[in-house]
């Protein structure tokens, strides 16, 4: 695209004399120097993308401006994400999760640390349920954290269990993270399902780990559930727990591993679903509809803004040159491409301790993907890398929103401080999985 009259009046501006270096700076200076402000992400991103869009090319620029908001809301798969969002609302104001947790007891229970590692595996389940993040937190924060408490968990353990379980959502499929680094990067979504499987279930088994291990060297961490609570669930009945979430699972996940419907065809058939068991079990009433749809257009508006913002600003960024800069820079390291992919981990890492991964996503994805392909890299690998870095950016101070999450339905003795100290350890565990497949990339991959 070029832009010759608006080139000439950006040259009476001045402001694209300073030079894609200087810009850049001032690019990423804005936007962060805004931010403080207290500002939603969508409207300082805006805000930077219009000023640097007529401040660098002049006011001719309107058509980049509709032509990248146009591009990105008409994508198709965009369409999957209000379908999961509905999906996980639903299920959060259904009763499915509160069985399916009371059932497990009688699996678990006995072990020590047993409840923790029930939690876990709901909390795996819920993933594939609907691939949202938020919304498992607080149903974990409210079912599974009192139970913990009330049988004599150790208080960091269980607060490490329900927002790392919680955060499992960033990898288990239908991921929304994958769904928007799909459309993003121009990868197969599906693609990205199948290489997240096993990397979540790693991180699942590193979690399940680390807790009976603590918990089998000191068993007061985590005391067995009594023989009188025992006696309250039968495995009759915790089967019947795990129909309704394994329907679910199988309806959703089945159906796209099996080559029956896209992603935005599952993501309506979990919907269904969902909406078919929760009218069997007489919790669906216009209420709860109403909330969940409510829900579902409060979070889809804002990805919407986001990502419009986001398109307009990496369009007018790389048409500054700026995808040029950055990947000169990046391939012009004398460094191996292994350190530079280190580089943008890094560089995730610290932008996840102050940005929603939504803005990180939309904001360098356009700009690393090309790089790691140029690189000689499988897109899809770094796909699974980028999911893993995110879900260490939930568990993160000073942003941390799993921490935030879970103070909202917290005990009030616990505070944002007792939520960040017991998440180290599993950011720990995060960033141990996270190099595992940096440098095992077959271990994403094998399924492919």
């Amino acid at each position: 695209m070029t832009l010759p009259t608006a080139n000439a009046e950006a040259n009476d501006m001045g402001l694209n004399d300073l030079g894609i270096e200087y810009g850049t700076i001032l690019l990423v200076g804005s936007i962060f120097v805004l931010l403080l402000t207290g500002q939603p992400l969508a409207w300082v991103t805006g805000l930077v993308a219009l000023v640097f869009t007529f401040g660098w090319f002049g006011g001719n620029a309107l058509p980049l401006v509709t032509a990248r908001i146009f591009g990105f809301i008409t994508e198709y798969s965009l369409v999957a994400i209000p379908m999961f969002i509905l999906m996980a609302a639903l299920l959060d104001r259904s009763g499915i999760a509160k069985d399916l947790f009371n059932g497990m007891r009688v699996l678990a229970g006995r072990l020590p640390g047993g409840v923790a590692v029930q939690t876990l595996i709901v909390a795996t389940l819920m993933a594939a349920m609907s691939g949202v993040i938020g919304g498992e937190i607080v149903l974990l924060g409210i079912l599974a954290l009192p139970q913990m408490l009330r049988l004599g968990y150790d208080r960091d353990l269980s607060i490490g269990v329900v927002c790392a379980g919680g955060s499992l959502g960033t990898m288990m499929p239908p991921s929304i993270v994958l769904i928007i680094y799909g459309l993003v990067a121009s990868v197969s979504i599906a693609d990205l399902f199948v290489a997240a499987v096993t990397p979540a279930l790693m991180l699942l088994g590193c979690y399940i780990a680390y807790v009976l291990v603590r918990c089998f060297r000191n068993p007061d961490l985590g005391p067995p559930i009594s023989a009188e609570e025992r006696a309250e669930e039968t495995i009759g009945s915790a089967i019947r727990s795990l129909i309704a979430p394994v329907f679910i699972v199988v309806a959703v996940l089945g159906s796209i591993y099996g080559g029956i419907a896209s992603i935005t065809e599952a993501a309506a058939l979990g919907v269904s679903s969902v909406l078919i068991i929760a009218l069997l079990r007489r919790e669906l009433n216009a209420r709860m509809l109403q909330d969940s749809l409510v829900h579902t257009l409060e979070t889809c508006g804002m990805i919407i803004w986001i990502g419009i913002a986001a398109a307009v600003l990496v369009g007018v960024y790389n048409l500054m040159g700026g995808n040029r800069f950055v990947s000169a820079v990046m391939l012009g390291l004398d460094a191996s491409p292994v350190a530079v992919i280190l580089i943008m981990m890094l560089i995730l890492l610290v932008l996840g301790m102050f940005l929603d991964w939504i803005g990180i996503a939309l904001l360098t994805l356009p700009i690393f993907v090309p790089i790691v392909v140029q690189l000689g890299y499988d897109p899809i690998w770094f796909g699974i890398l980028f999911a893993v870095n995110m879900q260490v950016s939930y568990l993160t101070p000073p942003f941390g929103p799993a921490a935030f999450y879970l103070k909202s339905v917290a005990p009030p003795n616990i505070t944002l401080g007792n939520i960040y100290g017991a998440l180290l350890p599993f950011i720990v565990l995060q960033l141990l999985v996270l190099a595992i497949l940096l440098f095992f990339p077959g271990i994403a991959t094998w399924m492919l």
